[in-house]
């Protein structure tokens, strides 16, 4: 039986995309194993598949001058030290790297085993973790064609979608959401950096957008505002994990940042999208090159946050569902790759030529 070791994590977005590898696995009977942080986030991701589950020190790996920098001198070691010890006593085939700074002590660990070990790249330019694990794969799986990267062999596959994603129902979504009036649904999902922000601005043009919309807003937690619970067109979830499929199948319009995987589910659901992007101010500008990958092919709307508000945002959202069926039309021609078949194939070929 092969086993498989999956890592990655520091945000969802770097674990997200390994549950259809995760779950595919399994069903071919694999064994499978996650390595992950301590901070709990990749653990209640993929404990809906009851895999073992093993947590290691990690450091952030920055490209700024941070105090942290100096303890992370000695997390990063201690990481590596874990991850050597439980590579040893899972002993894996192979190791599927899904990136963040999470990933890189167990892709270093599996190196010094002669592991091989497969990534996969969500974003157009990869991260600092990502591109320090480069020197120890066997091969990296990319999402999108302009990913230009020196590695020893590089595949496009685009980005695994969640099965439960592909099979959502537009009517449980309906009735989950349960409004009281029909009209257009609108989703606007912050995601889990720069949600603030993208809340106060949803909030200035509520009142605006619940003229003509039903607004569901994906708020982050802790972030509720008590003072619209009651209101019959603005709902408010801190989170989604069941039911996603649903909402997203129901939905007429999202408003969404650019992570790289959101803006693959929305392409591959062909639902009409808003996009904006993280300022190069509080990232690393990766948001800014996926948004304008999808922008440039024709499948998405972009609006800068700085040039953003409660106006602007509302105007927006009324002329792309003003051309909704264009819009359905263009989406239609996005053409979505197998990436779990090829994703797989990758792993499977790097056991053979182990």
């Amino acid at each position: 039986m092969n086993k498989l070791v999956c890592t990655g994590g520091g945000s969802a977005g770097h674990v997200v995309p390994a549950l259809p590898i995760i779950e595919h696995m399994i069903a071919r009977r694999w064994r499978v194993v996650f390595i992950g942080s301590e901070s709990g986030l990749e653990e209640r991701l993929i404990r809906p598949f009851g895999v073992p589950f093993h947590s290691i020190t990690t450091g952030k790996l920055r490209r700024y001058w941070s105090i942290e920098n100096l303890f992370d001198c000695v997390r990063v070691p201690i990481g590596i030290l874990q991850a050597l010890r439980i590579l040893r006593r899972e002993k894996p085939d192979v190791v599927f790297s899904k990136g963040g700074y999470v990933a890189f002590p167990t892709v270093v660990a599996a190196w010094l085993f002669g592991i091989p070990v497969v990534a996969h790249e969500s974003d157009v330019s990869p991260g600092l973790a990502n591109r320090l694990c480069f020197w120890f794969l066997s091969s990296l799986c990319v999402n999108f064609d302009s990913t230009r990267v020196s590695v020893r062999r590089m595949v496009l596959t685009g980005t695994p979608i969640r099965r439960s994603l592909l099979e959502g129902n537009a009517d449980r979504g309906r009735e989950r959401l349960g409004f009281q009036h029909r009209l257009p649904i609108l989703l606007v999902v912050g995601g889990s950096l720069g949600a603030l922000s993208l809340n106060r601005l949803i909030r200035e043009a509520v009142d605006q957008l619940t003229a003509e919309f039903n607004v569901v807003h994906v708020c982050g937690p802790g972030n509720l505002d008590a003072t619209r619970e009651r209101d019959s067109r603005y709902h408010q979830l801190e989170f989604v994990d069941d039911g996603w499929g649903d909402i997203l199948a129901s939905t007429d319009i999202v408003v969404s940042r650019a992570g790289a995987n959101s803006i693959v589910e929305l392409l591959t659901l062909g639902i009409p999208n808003i996009l904006v992007p993280l300022p190069s101010a509080v990232s690393r500008g990766d948001q800014i090159e996926n948004a304008e990958v999808a922008r440039s092919a024709g499948y998405s709307t972009v609006l800068r946050e700085d040039e953003l508000n409660a106006d602007v945002l509302t105007q927006t959202v009324q002329e792309v569902f003003s051309e909704h069926r264009s819009w359905l039309q263009r989406l239609s021609k996005f053409e979505s790759k197998d990436a779990l078949g090829l994703i797989v194939s990758e792993i499977e070929r790097a056991i053979a030529n182990r």
